[in-house]
């Protein structure tokens, strides 16, 4: 049994956009906003948008001579947790997105390789990798959950912010640790006290 096309897009998906409306002529343009669900894996180690989370697209598409240029915002929100004390963030992230999509036999098609531009598939214009790019370079690579977050004692793992002020452990040098023990009372070793 031969193997489905892969490249195929299903027009009525919500990453997909369809510009079978937009006469294919340089300067016209059209607004599109929509709100879709964040695909699976778009994230990094620490942080990143769930799958299923709702992200806000604002988006201008734009014909040119070589293709369609798409350019606006994702706005979307952000979990993870800190890189410093392990806590959860949570916070708003909006990102700017631009690509050229180039048309089949168009200049910038024939002279790029297949992984140097973006290309449109007939008509349609498949959202999810120019997301999933966008919104995962704009991820910090190391989050924290406030700018002066402390972070976690080295000695017990306590966050810094849960344990009390005069928080301390003793250091002894393992050169002295001997004498520590005879300096400390025993009371098997001196009944009379």
């Amino acid at each position: 049994m031969p193997k489905p096309d892969q490249t195929q897009l299903d027009y009525r998906s919500p990453l997909v956009l369809d510009t079978r409306d937009l006469p294919r002529r340089p300067g016209l343009s059209r607004a599109v906003e929509r709100v879709v669900q964040a695909p699976e894996g778009l994230g990094v180690e620490l942080i990143g948008v769930d799958q299923g989370t709702p992200v806000e697209l604002n988006l201008l598409i734009e014909m040119l001579s070589e293709g369609v240029l798409v350019r606006g915002t994702a706005r979307t929100e952000m979990t993870g947790e800190c890189g410093r004390c392990l806590g959860e963030i949570t916070d708003q992230i909006e990102v700017p997105i631009e690509e050229l999509f180039v048309f089949p036999d168009s200049l910038v098609d024939q002279t790029s390789e297949e992984d140097e531009v973006a290309r449109l598939h007939g008509d349609l214009i498949d959202l999810e990798p120019l997301i999933r790019d966008s919104v995962v370079l704009a991820l910090p690579t190391n989050p924290v959950c406030r700018p002066d977050c402390p972070g976690l004692c080295p000695e017990c793992g306590g966050a810094y912010d849960d344990l009390p002020a005069d928080h301390h452990h003793d250091q002894v040098d393992s050169r002295w640790a001997a004498l520590k023990r005879l300096a400390q009372p025993n009371d098997q070793t001196n009944p009379a006290r």
